[in-house]
């Protein structure tokens, strides 16, 4: 064992240690760390949890690449039909980035009770719409079956529902609206879905592409966009142009990130806040480490003059200290980890932590887990903290052997 370990050893497990006058500084100092750590975590983890579902939600309605006809229209709704008879449908072989690409073909409409009406967007889905994420938020029944022949089935919000006074299983008659007058349908909900993001579930309800075919007189082979499902949201901008690049020059491509510019304009926020934080939790426990060593340092200013009388260098002196303040920052970090993972583990499987879902998105705060991340702001605290320790272990090379020894 290293003599400067073996020193800082005795100095922690010392009865005198634990009783000094600095006894409430250092305990400061680990809660410190504890607590910016535990500040980090949560920030790092809701941040990235929030990003990350939000994107999800827009990916569910949009995809993350939509391919349409060039037009001016700037509704929702679909215009001008596009044929299916493309080199990129069904598999978009020349982007391999690309995961899934799905027809659809949106339509605006009027749903209509004996008590209410509600203007919504009729969302056609045929046999490649990937369910998958419209499967995760839906909460009663069913999803509607498009792989046989053509139905009345349909999903809509809780939100729609609520407003409309609908429930699981009940019929409603539809009015899409067409240049001359309008035509009806009679559409049965077997499926209730709520992601959390009203901007969809207030207009969205989802049913079979070939109602839009036939309202729109349209063939079976014209739709009304393309959604498009990557493998790697992190590149979305150089796979958005990749797709661009393949399409013919009268379709249009727009990544979900143009598409909902100011939705990402606001999720970067999230990133600032996430650093603003890290900066500001690093530099209070920083601060109190330092105080922490500096009163170290004063209570064994004898110990110190006696080493360097018996010839101890102040590099070795140094290191005993800066193994009793990491020992400090150990522990600091072990109940740090210990709360901030407990906390999150809370929320991800209890959800007590709930949030507007009409300024957030979501109804919770979402969690992230990763261990690179935990890892990688465990390593950058304990990075910081021995270079910020570096500058107050210096005072230790100022000691005079000989003064330090009559110090009282």
């Amino acid at each position: 064992m290293k003599l400067e370990y073996f020193i800082a050893k005795r100095l922690i497990t010392s009865k005198d240690y634990k009783s000094s006058i600095s006894a409430p500084i250092i305990n400061i100092a680990i809660a410190a760390i504890a607590i910016g750590i535990i500040m980090m975590l949560v920030s790092v983890s809701t941040g990235i949890g929030l990003q990350q579902k939000i994107r999800e939600k827009i990916a569910a309605f949009n995809g993350h690449i939509v391919i349409s006809n060039f037009d001016s229209n700037q509704s929702e709704a679909t215009l001008v039909p596009v044929s299916i008879r493309q080199s990129f449908y069904p598999t978009f072989k020349n982007v391999p980035e690309v995961e899934h690409i799905q027809a659809v073909a949106v339509k605006a409409a009027i749903i209509r009770t004996e008590t209410a009406f509600e203007g919504i967007m009729f969302k056609g889905v045929g046999r490649d719409y990937d369910w998958k994420f419209i499967k995760e938020y839906l909460v009663q029944g069913r999803l509607p079956n498009c792989m046989g022949s053509l139905n009345q089935e349909v999903v809509v919000s809780s939100i729609i529902a609520s407003r409309l006074k609908l429930k699981l299983g009940d019929s409603f008659h539809t009015y899409f609206m067409k240049p001359n007058g309008y035509s009806i349908r009679n559409l049965k909900i077997v499926g209730i879905f709520n992601s959390g993001f009203q901007e969809f579930d207030a207009s969205y309800i989802l049913g079979d592409i070939r109602h839009v075919q036939k309202l729109n007189k349209w063939n079976k082979d014209q739709v009304g966009a393309f959604e498009v499902f990557v493998n790697d949201f992190s590149a979305i901008e150089q796979i958005g142009e990749k797709v661009y690049e393949e399409t013919s020059s009268v379709l249009d491509s727009k990544t979900i990130v143009e598409k909902y510019s100011y939705i990402f304009e606001w999720l970067k926020l999230f990133d600032i806040n996430i650093i603003v934080i890290f900066v500001v939790m690093i530099l209070v426990a920083t601060i109190n480490m330092v105080v922490a060593l500096l009163v170290l340092i004063l209570e064994r200013t004898q110990m110190i003059g006696i080493l360097k009388a018996l010839g101890a260098d102040n590099w070795s002196i140094r290191k005993i200290f800066l193994y009793n303040a990491f020992y400090l920052v150990a522990r600091g970090l072990f109940w740090g980890n210990l709360i901030g993972i407990a906390i999150l583990l809370f929320q991800y499987y209890f959800g007590i932590i709930k949030l507007n879902p009409e300024n957030y998105y979501v109804n919770e705060a979402p969690v992230y887990f990763n261990l690179t991340y935990i890892l990688v702001l465990n390593l950058m605290t304990v990075l910081v903290c021995f270079l910020v320790l570096l500058i107050p272990s210096y005072i230790i090379t100022r000691i005079s052997p000989v003064r330090a020894i009559r110090y009282d």
